[in-house]
């Protein structure tokens, strides 16, 4: 995933809000400087500010949006498409760029985020898994709609939760952002993500499961070691690990519903180094993948037992890690019904039935997963392709690019996600 773009949806979308509220301003500066005063009042009893900042009084919003119209969809994609704002929005993404971080290592990103909502006046709390930023804009008082990683609008009421995550990547950032409070409040969360599989522009999601869940595994099987001439004086890992490759097959093919899809596959087995000599221990290792939360933790579940049984059957031991100490499990990602059609809705108003698809399940996974675990929630992804321009890589891609007139029409959708969700929650 390429978190600057994202993170730049978050940010555009600050200013959008503020555009909403304030038909009238005519600069970024002038924005930033009347944000409270465009605002309802926040709860000063959320507030967690890195310098001394006053709430105004509140004030009605000036959109007239008290019921979501098409109208509403309308004033936000043309508020996002405004020259000045595009130009911002592409001067920041360049600059962000040059400056990629690793998990739980995003110093300079997490700054460049804080400098921005303090400029704009706007609450934050930090550090959340240790680079985390949750901020939030509204009364502070309840529907509280979280928007991770991306960009926000403002809410016309209610509140609005920005999560700037790290670590999706590596190290579940979800899972620390929880446990850290990142949802405190939150009845339900959203998040989009690029896609070089669709044309610029194009908004794509599902009901139900979308991404799988996401697991590896290694197996250390011990037998004992001796001269592969005289075999009866030794005991083979490697016959205990060939059959267990061999009947984890049978996991899937026949314990599996056909209808229910699911992975598991060995990539990696090592043994010895010695031609000539049985090994003490053979390594073997590899992932497996689901859709539905009890079929992955079966799989997990039977993956261990199949190994530790066949190494017995051959005479020797086994041990199997998961690595769940290193935060490697990611559970599948599945949206929630009602919140995939407030999705759905969002991006057919904007920008029109023909710019919306349903998108086929994915055997990626996601640590939004976390997220969708303990509050609704909705992923989606918006379409960077542009055969002219080069952006047809995948985001793990070196060659990894996006075409940035998505940007604006990602803005607009994220912004306009949650100001409907507070609207219609109200």
């Amino acid at each position: 995933m390429n978190s600057h773009s994202y993170m730049l949806f978050l940010l555009i979308s600050l200013i959008l809000s503020d555009n909403i509220i304030l038909l009238t301003s005519s600069s970024f500066g002038n924005e930033f400087s009347s944000f409270f005063d465009a605002v309802t009042s926040l709860n000063p009893n959320c507030l967690n500010l890195q310098k001394n900042q006053s709430a105004s009084r509140p004030r009605k919003p000036s959109t007239g949006c008290q019921v979501w119209s098409k109208a509403c969809s309308e004033a936000v994609l043309g508020l996002s498409l405004r020259p000045e704002t595009v130009s911002w929005l592409k001067s920041v993404r360049r600059k962000i760029h040059e400056n990629p971080e690793l998990a739980f290592e995003e110093v300079k990103t997490s700054e460049l985020v804080r400098n921005e909502l303090e400029k704009m006046e706007i609450g934050y709390k930090y550090p959340l898994a240790k680079t985390g930023i949750r901020a939030w804009i509204g009364t502070g008082r309840p529907p509280f709609v979280a928007l991770r990683a991306d960009m926000d609008a403002l809410p016309i009421q209610g509140t609005v939760i920005l999560l700037f995550q790290p670590a999706e990547e590596a190290g579940n950032g979800a899972k620390r952002m929880i446990g850290d409070g990142a949802l405190q409040d939150v009845e339900a969360i959203f998040a989009v993500h690029v896609s070089h599989e669709h044309p610029t522009g194009i908004i794509g999601s599902r009901p139900g499961p979308l991404l799988a869940g996401c697991g590896f595994f290694r197996a250390e099987i011990s037998g004992k070691m001796g001269g592969a001439g005289n075999p009866q004086h030794s005991v083979d890992p490697i016959l205990a690990a060939s059959g267990a490759v061999i009947s984890l097959q049978s996991i899937v093919s026949r314990e599996a519903n056909p209808l229910d899809s699911q992975v598991v596959s060995v990539t990696r087995m090592a043994g010895g180094s010695n031609l000539d000599m049985i090994p003490e221990t053979v390594v073997l290792g590899g992932t497996f993948r689901a859709y539905a939360n009890a079929s992955f933790y079966q799989l997990l579940r039977r993956i261990k037992e199949v190994i530790v049984e066949q190494a017995s059957v051959f005479r020797c031991s086994a041990t199997v890690d998961f690595f769940e100490q290193e935060y490697t499990i990611y559970p599948p990602t599945v949206n929630n019904d009602h919140m995939y059609e407030h999705v759905r809705k969002v991006a057919i108003d904007l920008l029109g039935p023909t710019n919306f698809r349903v998108v086929p399940p994915m055997m990626g996974a996601e640590d939004f997963s976390f997220y969708s675990q303990v509050v609704p929630a909705a992923f989606y992804y918006i379409g960077i392709r542009n055969e002219t321009l080069g952006s047809i890589h995948t985001g793990h891609s070196p060659y990894f690019m996006i075409d940035e007139d998505v940007l604006p029409i990602g803005a607009a959708t994220h912004a306009a996600v949650a100001e409907r969700y507070l609207i219609e929650h109200s």
